[in-house]
């Protein structure tokens, strides 16, 4: 035939085209590949069919994990493998860290599960490890959920590789998930200190830095690292201490609705929305149902639960979704009677994150380095007016009946430090003017207001004060500060029926991890932060 002529092939509608003898070529080519992959695949299907200990390694099947049946063995977590365990079978489950091999006849796995590391050893020997064993775990991704059964020995010298000091000799390698090949984020770039970064700069040598948005973008694996595994642990711990203090206190936990009709904080930082054909929006706070619930009865209530807040704010510290750490109480006297729980209550939850939280605060200060945070016994209170006394004597000027701004906060931590020796206090009698609508005047001078802010590192965390409870001014003061009355009628109501004197506080739990492990931005203490530029993952 000539170079023209063509050869035929049957197209997927089954009638008959020509292909040049150059595209007859490629097709050859391609089949021959094919068969040869195939032959590949049959060869080493042959020869783990050929291996003893073909069963002790492999991939599980679907099948084998769909709860078919409970078989009665026993894993041990790796946080439990020590020494005394020596010479013990163990099966653990976890992420394939790391995998290195030695040679055809020796590799390490380092297994991770919730921060803990263990170091597992494969080495060829009769009748416990094969060469195709240790071909098999070599080839495993790293990510990759494993099943490993092996004896606990505890070498001669420490391992600075895992956080156990034993070793597991592997007898059983099981992939229970495969992760994908390539990682978009390595864990171990994930969890390198800026400090680490910055050595090895000087050192002539260029690490990865893997910075925030990318964080964000692969959330689910940056939250595998060891910092971030604890600052989560510790968030637990915070959510844990303040409700159970609260109970201990008399406290009743509540939840309220996070749709409703109005405004719960004024202004125009709301998400509205459409409900059945009635204009709502999400809760800013649970203020006004708290409140409400202080007129039935409760007597002292607090709340966690999410609050949400429209503000185009890009600072370190705001969010359009956070968590809230919810207070309200009768008040017999004083609105001191608040700041006495804000007191009792955060000078416990920081000894007891400092007593039980070591390791996990060890953690995160390997990645992000942080003094342990300055606070007394008694917690200090200043008044508004001390705190702009000792601004102005600093040089800093600040509107008598004004705000602080973030730099003058931040000064005036930097004062209270260094007089008072703490980074925990309590700033009170705040202007009128800055304050909610709600917000009770002193009685002493109406431009001032029985309310306090709450502050750590030289950072505002607390916002709290005593309650207006007389309904006819609560919506003179709304109706001042651009609200509706309207949208917040059941709630002005409310006070109609008899209201007890009250007061409370909110906080930010996000802002209280941030603070207290003195981390520079409040995404690193929010799972799957939500700010103005981010509604995913």
């Amino acid at each position: 035939m000539s170079s023209e002529e063509q050869s035929p092939v049957v197209s997927e509608e089954g009638s008959e085209k020509k292909l040049s003898k150059k595209e007859a070529a490629k097709l050859e080519r391609q089949r021959k590949r094919q068969e040869a992959a195939a032959a590949s695949a049959i060869s080493a299907v042959a020869i783990e069919a050929d291996d003893p200990l073909a069963e002790n390694y492999g991939d599980v099947a679907l099948k084998d994990l769909q709860s078919k049946e409970i078989s009665g063995k026993k894993w041990t977590e790796l946080k439990n493998l020590t020494d005394l365990l020596k010479d013990q079978v163990v099966l653990i489950r976890g992420r394939a860290q790391t995998i290195r091999a030695v040679g055809k006849k020796m590799a390490f796995i380092v297994v991770r599960e919730r921060g803990f590391t263990v170091q597992c050893v494969l080495n060829v020997s009769p009748g416990a490890v094969s060469p195709q064993m240790v071909k098999y775990a070599t080839g495993l991704s790293r990510e990759s959920i494993v099943d490993v059964e092996g004896v606990v020995s505890v070498p001669a010298q420490s391992i600075t590789g895992a956080t156990q000091q034993v070793e597991i000799q592997v007898k059983k390698l099981y992939c229970v998930n495969k992760a994908v090949p390539t990682l978009p984020v390595n864990i171990e770039d994930a969890a390198r200190s800026e400090v680490d970064i910055e050595k090895a700069l000087q050192a002539g040598e260029q690490l990865v830095r893997v910075n925030q948005d990318t964080r964000l973008n692969f959330r689910v694996l940056d939250m595998r690292t060891p910092a971030n595994q604890g600052i989560f642990r510790v968030q637990c711990q915070v959510e844990n201490i303040f409700r159970q203090f609260l109970l201990s206190e008399g406290f009743v936990g509540i939840h309220t609705p996070k749709l409703i009709a109005g405004s719960s904080e004024g202004g125009s930082a709301v998400f509205r929305l459409d409900y059945k054909g009635t204009p709502a929006c999400l809760a800013q706070s649970p203020q006004l149902h708290k409140q409400m619930s202080i007129c039935g009865d409760f007597g002292r209530v607090f709340e966690i639960g999410p609050v949400f807040r429209a503000e185009d704010s890009f600072t370190h510290r705001h969010l359009c979704e956070f968590t809230g750490l919810d207070v309200e109480m009768e008040i017999k006297e004083h609105y001191s009677e608040v700041m006495d729980i804000v007191d009792r209550l955060f000078v416990a939850m920081f000894d007891c994150l400092n007593e039980n939280c070591s390791k996990e605060l060890e953690a995160i200060n390997r990645q992000y380095p942080f003094e342990k945070l300055k606070y007394l016994r008694n917690t200090l209170r200043l008044t508004f007016e001390e705190g702009v006394q000792m601004l102005k004597e600093a040089g800093v000027e600040i509107d008598p009946l004004g705000d602080l701004n973030t730099e003058s906060e931040r000064k005036l931590g930097q004062l209270v430090l260094e007089k008072y020796g703490t980074e925990f206090y309590i700033l009170h009698r705040y202007p009128l003017a800055v304050r909610p609508f709600y917000t009770m005047p002193c009685y002493d001078n109406p431009s001032y207001s029985n309310s306090f802010d709450v502050f750590i590192r030289g950072e505002e965390i607390i916002s709290g004060a005593q309650r207006v409870h007389v309904p006819e001014y609560l919506s003179e003061r709304a109706q001042a500060c651009g609200i509706d009355v309207k949208t917040i009628s059941t709630y002005i109501d409310s006070f109609r029926y008899g209201a007890p004197p009250h007061g409370g506080f909110g906080v930010g739990l996000e802002r209280v991890v941030m603070l207290f492990c003195a981390l520079n931005n409040i995404r690193k203490t929010s799972l799957f932060p939500r700010d103005p530029q981010r509604i995913t993952p």
